[in-house]
Protein backbone atom coordinates (compact mmCIF):
# COMPACT_ATOMS: atom_id res chain seq x y z
CA UNK A 1 0.00 0.00 0.00
CA UNK A 2 1.37 3.38 -1.01
CA UNK A 3 2.29 5.57 1.92
CA UNK A 4 0.83 9.10 1.91
CA UNK A 5 3.27 11.92 2.58
CA UNK A 6 1.58 14.20 5.08
CA UNK A 7 4.26 16.90 4.99
CA UNK A 8 2.66 19.03 2.21
CA UNK A 9 -0.69 18.95 3.97
CA UNK A 10 0.83 19.95 7.30
CA UNK A 11 2.75 22.81 5.68
CA UNK A 12 -0.32 24.19 3.92
CA UNK A 13 -2.71 23.67 6.83
CA UNK A 14 -1.98 27.03 8.57
CA UNK A 15 -2.56 28.96 5.34
CA UNK A 16 -5.76 27.04 4.62
CA UNK A 17 -7.10 27.66 8.11
CA UNK A 18 -6.19 31.34 7.95
CA UNK A 19 -7.85 31.67 4.53
CA UNK A 20 -10.96 29.83 5.73
CA UNK A 21 -11.30 31.99 8.81
CA UNK A 22 -10.87 35.36 7.10
CA UNK A 23 -12.58 34.70 3.77
CA UNK A 24 -14.46 31.42 3.94
CA UNK A 25 -16.46 32.23 7.06
CA UNK A 26 -17.80 35.61 5.78
CA UNK A 27 -18.73 33.98 2.48
CA UNK A 28 -20.68 31.24 4.25
CA UNK A 29 -22.41 33.83 6.44
CA UNK A 30 -23.32 35.86 3.34
CA UNK A 31 -24.77 32.78 1.69
CA UNK A 32 -26.83 31.97 4.79
CA UNK A 33 -28.04 35.56 5.00
CA UNK A 34 -29.28 35.38 1.40
CA UNK A 35 -31.64 32.57 2.43
CA UNK A 36 -33.64 34.83 4.75
CA UNK A 37 -36.53 37.07 3.78
CA UNK A 38 -36.82 40.77 4.55
CA UNK A 39 -39.75 42.83 5.72
CA UNK A 40 -39.54 46.62 5.38
CA UNK A 41 -41.28 47.09 8.74
CA UNK A 42 -39.89 44.15 10.74
CA UNK A 43 -36.44 43.78 9.14
CA UNK A 44 -34.66 40.47 8.49
CA UNK A 45 -36.95 37.51 9.17
CA UNK A 46 -35.89 34.35 11.00
CA UNK A 47 -36.90 31.97 8.23
CA UNK A 48 -35.37 30.05 5.33
CA UNK A 49 -36.46 30.81 1.79
CA UNK A 50 -35.29 31.03 -1.82
CA UNK A 51 -37.55 34.01 -2.50
CA UNK A 52 -34.63 36.39 -3.01
CA UNK A 53 -33.14 34.21 -5.72
CA UNK A 54 -36.54 33.84 -7.37
CA UNK A 55 -36.95 37.62 -7.36
CA UNK A 56 -33.59 38.05 -9.09
CA UNK A 57 -34.28 35.43 -11.75
CA UNK A 58 -37.80 36.67 -12.50
CA UNK A 59 -37.13 40.43 -12.61
CA UNK A 60 -35.77 41.79 -15.91
CA UNK A 61 -34.18 44.73 -14.09
CA UNK A 62 -31.58 42.43 -12.54
CA UNK A 63 -30.84 40.93 -15.96
CA UNK A 64 -30.02 44.42 -17.25
CA UNK A 65 -27.64 45.09 -14.35
CA UNK A 66 -25.88 41.73 -14.62
CA UNK A 67 -25.68 42.06 -18.40
CA UNK A 68 -24.14 45.52 -18.09
CA UNK A 69 -21.61 44.20 -15.57
CA UNK A 70 -20.70 41.27 -17.81
CA UNK A 71 -20.36 43.47 -20.90
CA UNK A 72 -18.23 46.00 -19.02
CA UNK A 73 -15.98 43.25 -17.64
CA UNK A 74 -15.46 41.67 -21.05
CA UNK A 75 -14.78 45.01 -22.74
CA UNK A 76 -12.29 46.13 -20.10
CA UNK A 77 -10.53 42.75 -20.22
CA UNK A 78 -10.17 42.83 -24.01
CA UNK A 79 -8.85 46.40 -23.96
CA UNK A 80 -6.38 45.48 -21.21
CA UNK A 81 -5.10 42.63 -23.38
CA UNK A 82 -4.76 44.85 -26.46
CA UNK A 83 -2.91 47.51 -24.48
CA UNK A 84 -1.08 45.55 -21.80
CA UNK A 85 0.35 42.64 -23.80
CA UNK A 86 2.11 44.78 -26.47
CA UNK A 87 3.20 47.18 -23.73
CA UNK A 88 4.85 44.37 -21.78
CA UNK A 89 6.50 43.06 -24.96
CA UNK A 90 7.94 46.48 -25.80
CA UNK A 91 9.17 46.95 -22.24
CA UNK A 92 10.91 43.58 -22.30
CA UNK A 93 12.85 44.66 -25.40
CA UNK A 94 14.02 47.97 -23.94
CA UNK A 95 17.46 48.47 -22.45
CA UNK A 96 18.23 49.92 -19.05
CA UNK A 97 17.72 52.57 -17.75
CA UNK A 98 14.76 53.19 -20.09
CA UNK A 99 13.16 49.85 -19.27
CA UNK A 100 13.17 50.58 -15.54
CA UNK A 101 11.87 54.10 -16.08
CA UNK A 102 8.98 53.08 -18.32
CA UNK A 103 8.14 50.09 -16.13
CA UNK A 104 7.84 52.48 -13.20
CA UNK A 105 5.59 54.71 -15.30
CA UNK A 106 3.35 51.75 -16.20
CA UNK A 107 3.10 50.49 -12.64
CA UNK A 108 2.93 53.98 -11.15
CA UNK A 109 -0.91 54.09 -11.01
CA UNK A 110 -0.82 51.20 -8.54
CA UNK A 111 0.89 53.54 -6.07
CA UNK A 112 -2.13 55.87 -6.07
CA UNK A 113 -5.46 55.07 -4.44
CA UNK A 114 -8.11 53.92 -6.90
CA UNK A 115 -10.47 56.54 -5.46
CA UNK A 116 -7.98 59.33 -6.16
CA UNK A 117 -7.42 58.09 -9.70
CA UNK A 118 -11.14 57.83 -10.34
CA UNK A 119 -11.76 61.33 -8.99
CA UNK A 120 -9.09 62.56 -11.40
CA UNK A 121 -11.00 60.99 -14.29
CA UNK A 122 -14.24 62.49 -12.95
CA UNK A 123 -12.68 65.97 -13.04
CA UNK A 124 -11.46 65.34 -16.58
CA UNK A 125 -14.80 63.92 -17.81
CA UNK A 126 -17.08 66.40 -16.00
CA UNK A 127 -19.10 69.16 -17.59
CA UNK A 128 -16.45 71.75 -16.73
CA UNK A 129 -13.53 69.40 -17.30
CA UNK A 130 -10.73 69.53 -19.84
CA UNK A 131 -12.53 67.18 -22.23
CA UNK A 132 -15.69 69.30 -22.37
CA UNK A 133 -13.73 72.53 -22.78
CA UNK A 134 -11.57 71.05 -25.55
CA UNK A 135 -14.52 69.71 -27.54
CA UNK A 136 -16.35 73.02 -27.07
CA UNK A 137 -13.33 74.94 -28.36
CA UNK A 138 -13.25 72.66 -31.43
CA UNK A 139 -16.92 73.39 -32.12
CA UNK A 140 -18.07 69.89 -31.23
CA UNK A 141 -20.12 70.92 -28.22
CA UNK A 142 -19.41 70.06 -24.62
CA UNK A 143 -18.77 66.31 -24.52
CA UNK A 144 -18.97 64.68 -21.10
CA UNK A 145 -18.19 61.04 -20.41
CA UNK A 146 -19.59 61.10 -16.90
CA UNK A 147 -22.37 58.59 -16.26
CA UNK A 148 -21.60 56.70 -19.47
CA UNK A 149 -20.30 53.24 -20.26
CA UNK A 150 -17.41 54.80 -22.19
CA UNK A 151 -16.29 56.80 -19.17
CA UNK A 152 -16.38 53.76 -16.87
CA UNK A 153 -14.47 51.70 -19.43
CA UNK A 154 -11.68 54.26 -19.83
CA UNK A 155 -11.28 54.72 -16.07
CA UNK A 156 -11.26 50.97 -15.35
CA UNK A 157 -8.79 50.20 -18.15
CA UNK A 158 -6.43 52.82 -16.71
CA UNK A 159 -6.72 51.16 -13.30
CA UNK A 160 -6.34 47.56 -14.49
CA UNK A 161 -3.77 47.66 -17.33
CA UNK A 162 -0.88 47.14 -14.86
CA UNK A 163 -2.50 43.88 -13.77
CA UNK A 164 -2.18 42.69 -17.38
CA UNK A 165 1.37 43.98 -17.85
CA UNK A 166 2.77 42.21 -14.77
CA UNK A 167 1.85 38.56 -15.67
CA UNK A 168 2.72 39.04 -19.34
CA UNK A 169 6.04 40.55 -18.28
CA UNK A 170 6.67 37.51 -16.06
CA UNK A 171 5.97 35.16 -18.99
CA UNK A 172 8.33 37.11 -21.24
CA UNK A 173 11.12 36.84 -18.67
CA UNK A 174 10.92 33.04 -18.92
CA UNK A 175 11.13 33.06 -22.74
CA UNK A 176 14.46 32.54 -24.49
CA UNK A 177 15.02 35.51 -26.86
CA UNK A 178 17.24 33.33 -29.03
CA UNK A 179 14.22 31.35 -30.19
CA UNK A 180 12.91 34.46 -31.95
CA UNK A 181 16.32 35.18 -33.48
CA UNK A 182 16.52 31.58 -34.73
CA UNK A 183 13.11 31.84 -36.39
CA UNK A 184 14.06 35.10 -38.10
CA UNK A 185 17.31 33.51 -39.30
CA UNK A 186 15.36 30.62 -40.81
CA UNK A 187 13.27 33.05 -42.86
CA UNK A 188 10.16 33.57 -40.72
CA UNK A 189 8.54 37.00 -40.91
CA UNK A 190 8.27 39.11 -37.73
CA UNK A 191 4.51 38.56 -37.68
CA UNK A 192 5.00 34.78 -37.93
CA UNK A 193 7.53 34.88 -35.10
CA UNK A 194 5.10 36.71 -32.84
CA UNK A 195 2.19 34.44 -33.80
CA UNK A 196 3.97 31.06 -33.69
CA UNK A 197 6.67 31.60 -31.04
CA UNK A 198 6.05 34.61 -28.82
CA UNK A 199 2.28 34.53 -28.43
CA UNK A 200 2.00 30.84 -27.42
CA UNK A 201 4.64 31.35 -24.73
CA UNK A 202 3.00 34.43 -23.22
CA UNK A 203 -0.55 33.08 -23.45
CA UNK A 204 -0.46 31.80 -19.83
CA UNK A 205 0.43 35.35 -18.73
CA UNK A 206 -2.36 36.80 -20.85
CA UNK A 207 -4.80 34.28 -19.39
CA UNK A 208 -3.72 35.10 -15.82
CA UNK A 209 -4.01 38.83 -16.48
CA UNK A 210 -7.41 38.36 -18.10
CA UNK A 211 -8.72 36.49 -15.07
CA UNK A 212 -7.48 39.23 -12.75
CA UNK A 213 -8.87 42.06 -14.89
CA UNK A 214 -12.24 40.37 -15.40
CA UNK A 215 -12.70 39.55 -11.72
CA UNK A 216 -11.63 43.01 -10.54
CA UNK A 217 -13.89 44.73 -13.08
CA UNK A 218 -16.91 42.62 -12.18
CA UNK A 219 -16.42 43.41 -8.49
CA UNK A 220 -15.34 47.05 -8.95
CA UNK A 221 -17.24 49.54 -6.84
CA UNK A 222 -15.40 52.86 -6.52
CA UNK A 223 -14.95 53.57 -10.22
CA UNK A 224 -18.49 52.60 -11.36
CA UNK A 225 -20.08 54.46 -8.44
CA UNK A 226 -18.15 57.69 -9.17
CA UNK A 227 -18.02 57.63 -12.98
CA UNK A 228 -21.20 55.66 -13.66
CA UNK A 229 -23.31 57.04 -10.84
CA UNK A 230 -26.87 55.85 -10.41
CA UNK A 231 -27.52 56.08 -14.13
CA UNK A 232 -25.08 53.28 -15.02
CA UNK A 233 -25.42 50.94 -12.06
CA UNK A 234 -23.53 47.64 -11.96
CA UNK A 235 -23.91 44.70 -9.58
CA UNK A 236 -21.44 46.06 -7.01
CA UNK A 237 -23.20 49.42 -6.74
CA UNK A 238 -26.57 47.70 -6.59
CA UNK A 239 -25.34 45.53 -3.70
CA UNK A 240 -24.23 48.68 -1.91
CA UNK A 241 -27.66 50.24 -2.42
CA UNK A 242 -29.39 47.16 -1.02
CA UNK A 243 -27.19 47.20 2.09
CA UNK A 244 -27.03 50.94 2.76
CA UNK A 245 -30.12 52.53 1.23
CA UNK A 246 -32.96 50.00 1.36
CA UNK A 247 -31.36 48.02 4.24
CA UNK A 248 -32.42 44.82 2.51
CA UNK A 249 -29.36 42.83 3.55
CA UNK A 250 -30.69 39.44 2.37
CA UNK A 251 -31.16 40.77 -1.18
CA UNK A 252 -27.69 42.34 -1.08
CA UNK A 253 -26.26 39.02 0.07
CA UNK A 254 -28.14 37.26 -2.72
CA UNK A 255 -26.67 39.55 -5.36
CA UNK A 256 -23.19 39.14 -3.87
CA UNK A 257 -23.50 35.35 -3.90
CA UNK A 258 -24.73 35.32 -7.50
CA UNK A 259 -21.93 37.66 -8.59
CA UNK A 260 -19.34 35.39 -6.98
CA UNK A 261 -20.88 32.28 -8.54
CA UNK A 262 -21.03 33.91 -11.99
CA UNK A 263 -17.39 34.99 -11.68
CA UNK A 264 -16.28 31.47 -10.76
CA UNK A 265 -18.25 29.84 -13.59
CA UNK A 266 -17.09 32.29 -16.27
CA UNK A 267 -13.43 32.30 -15.22
CA UNK A 268 -13.27 28.51 -14.85
CA UNK A 269 -14.99 27.92 -18.18
CA UNK A 270 -12.74 30.39 -19.99
CA UNK A 271 -9.65 28.84 -18.43
CA UNK A 272 -10.60 25.33 -19.53
CA UNK A 273 -11.60 26.52 -23.00
CA UNK A 274 -8.25 28.24 -23.55
CA UNK A 275 -6.28 25.28 -22.24
CA UNK A 276 -8.26 22.86 -24.43
CA UNK A 277 -7.79 24.82 -27.64
CA UNK A 278 -4.35 26.21 -26.91
CA UNK A 279 -2.49 23.76 -29.12
CA UNK A 280 -5.02 23.94 -31.97
CA UNK A 281 -5.01 27.73 -32.24
CA UNK A 282 -1.25 28.07 -32.57
CA UNK A 283 -0.51 25.04 -34.76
Amino acid sequence: MKRINATPYLLTAPGVLFFSALLGAPMVMTLLLSLHSYDYTLGIQDDWTLANYLDVFTDSYFYVIFGRTLGLSLLVTVLCILIGAPEAYILSRMRNPWRSIFLLVVLGPLLVSVVVRTLGWAILFGGNGLLAKTTAALGLGEVSLMYTMTGMTVALVHVLVPFMVIPVWASLQKMDPQSEDAALTLGASPFTVIRRITLPQITPGILSGSIICFALTAAAFATPSIIGGRRMKVVATMIYDEYKNTLNWPMGATLAALLLFANIVIITSANRLVERRFAKVFE
